[in-house]
């Protein structure tokens, strides 16, 4: 098999070439290799290299599972593999103990067959919806490599783009696997929580916010994976059992019409790219043609009032990682200015204040239920825009510059409970969401959303449509995907630089 071959499969009919004998997972490891070293110097997806880990896998392994012998990458995030570090994109984690066991997720893919042979880059502790850590370096897109590939799994978003793997494993805490996604012309479907188990390191990831999953390029791969994950592990603390009938077969079957809401404003109230909107339009379109019933609504939900919600998981979940960071031997100083500008933030934020926060999910939780009660699915944008130039998405570096200053000084923490930063600390929510306002309501309410290709800027640049579907709802969200994708294939379109 040579490249422009390898390139037309996804991982589904890959592992079918391999069942088959008619091409061996030594030549499919060699080709993503090739590729990976062609396309890192220019896009950076790869944080940490593991041929020798996936050569020795192929060596003591025939190729069992129904990926045998696929090529894959896992992410610097959550996914630990045994013997090696977990860095989350950071300097002040790459130093320290390797993991002394596989997460749940990786030894699943591992018995699925799949081949790891590196791990993907990530922004410091997956915080951002772009891919820039200092440690490692900026991921680029490959549609457009002075933009970003999105985040926080914008490396393996990168990757799959690039052709270096058809899919890639992600996780999903505000919109991670969803924003590349739409960045890069992905499937990225965010799991309900409980759907697959985030243990045994964790118990829940961002109280229970973030899930794991996968970016891929068809349907049927997205499905496949998600029936391997699926399914809880023992001391889970919240647990949905895989299906009765499996995902890719829920996939195919066939679709009953539905009915489904759509909305293209901001839930934080700020600008919308036209080609955002049109994205959106155009699906919805598509969609009546379906004959599926398409209504303007939205939940009924204070968009605000959640961003707060969600900036006050990095209040909480950020100082933590510090304290455990050090604990093993790490140092403070080397982690980047803005986390601990919001790790400082985090410790003066009272457990009241959090608890409030937390406590509003079920607001969120039940509004978007009610929605659901009258529609099958919300569709949105997945971006408010196309994919950011490199160096946007950020507070001004001014303003961290000022804060790392007051931090520095230890007047930050003081000035915060004196709620004089209370204004601060929303713009900073606003700065961080009004390219990404849509996705952090799926995590909050712990419902399954997807992102898929959908639109092409009239530059060329992927723009994907999200979809959230009610509690373990996943079927449906894959159904629809399947006729979407029939009616409108999108897997032959690849970036003109890197086909």
């Amino acid at each position: 098999m040579d490249f422009t071959t390898y390139r037309r499969h996804d991982a589904t009919s890959l592992a079918a070439e391999v069942a088959a004998g008619r091409v061996a997972p030594r030549t499919l490891l060699d080709l993503a290799l090739t590729r990976l070293a062609d396309v890192q110097p220019r896009l950076n997806p790869v944080c940490r290299l593991m041929e020798a880990e996936a050569r020795a896998q192929l060596a003591r392994d025939a190729g069992k599972g129904p990926l045998a012998g696929v090529p894959f990458l896992i992410k610097d995030a959550a996914q630990d593999y045994a013997g090696l570090p977990t860095s989350l994109g950071s300097h002040a984690l790459a130093g320290l103990p390797p993991a002394r066991e596989h997460a749940h997720v990786v030894r699943r893919l591992l018995d699925a067959g799949l081949v790891v042979f590196g791990k993907t880059n990530t922004p410091e502790l997956a915080l951002k919806g772009v891919t820039d850590p200092l440690h490692f370096g900026r991921s680029s897109n490959p549609w457009d490599p002075r933009r970003t590939p999105g985040g926080s799994s914008g490396g393996a978003a990168a990757a799959i783009a690039a052709g270096v793997i058809p899919m890639a494993a992600g996780n999903d805490g505000g919109g991670s696997i969803r924003i590349p996604a739409a960045c890069c012309g992905l499937v990225g479907l965010k799991p309900s929580r409980g759907r697959v188990s985030v243990g045994p390191g964790q118990g829940e990831v961002w109280f229970g916010a973030s899930s794991e999953g996968v970016l891929s390029r068809s349907v049927r791969d997205t499905a496949l994976a998600l029936d391997i994950l699926s399914g809880p592990e023992a001391g889970d603390p919240v647990a949905l059992p895989a299906p009765a009938t499996p995902f890719v077969d829920q996939m195919r079957a066939p679709l009953r019409r539905l009915r489904i809401a759509w909305c293209t404003d901001s839930p934080i109230g700020e600008p919308v790219h036209d080609e955002a909107r049109l994205a959106v339009e155009r699906t919805v379109a598509l969609l009546k043609g379906l004959g599926h019933v398409v209504e303007p609504a939205r939940p009924d939900i204070d968009g605000r009032a959640l961003a707060s919600s969600f900036l006050h998981i990095y209040f909480g979940q950020v100082p933590a990682a510090l304290s455990r960071a050090i604990a093993l031997g790490g140092r403070e100083a080397d982690f980047e200015p803005l986390t601990r500008v919001i790790a400082a933030l985090g410790r003066a934020t009272s457990a009241e204040r959090l608890t409030q926060e937390l406590q509003r999910w079920n607001d969120y939780a039940r509004g978007l239920a009610a929605l659901h009660s009258r529609y099958d699915l919300y569709l949105t944008p997945t971006l408010a825009s196309p994919p950011v130039l490199h160096g946007t998405g950020d507070p001004p570096p001014l303003q961290i510059a000022a804060l790392s200053a007051l931090r520095a000084s230890g007047l930050l923490g003081l000035l915060k409970r004196a709620g004089l930063l209370d204004g601060v600390v929303h713009q900073m929510a606003t700065d961080s969401l009004r390219h990404v306002p849509f996705t952090q309501l799926a995590n909050l309410t712990g419902t399954p959303a997807i992102s898929l290709p959908l639109h092409w800027t009239a530059d060329g640049l992927p723009l994907g449509v999200q979809f959230v579907g009610a509690p373990a709802e996943e079927g449906l969200l894959l159904q629809l995907a399947a006729e979407l994708d029939a009616a409108q294939p999108w897997f032959d379109r690849l970036p003109p630089a890197f086909s």
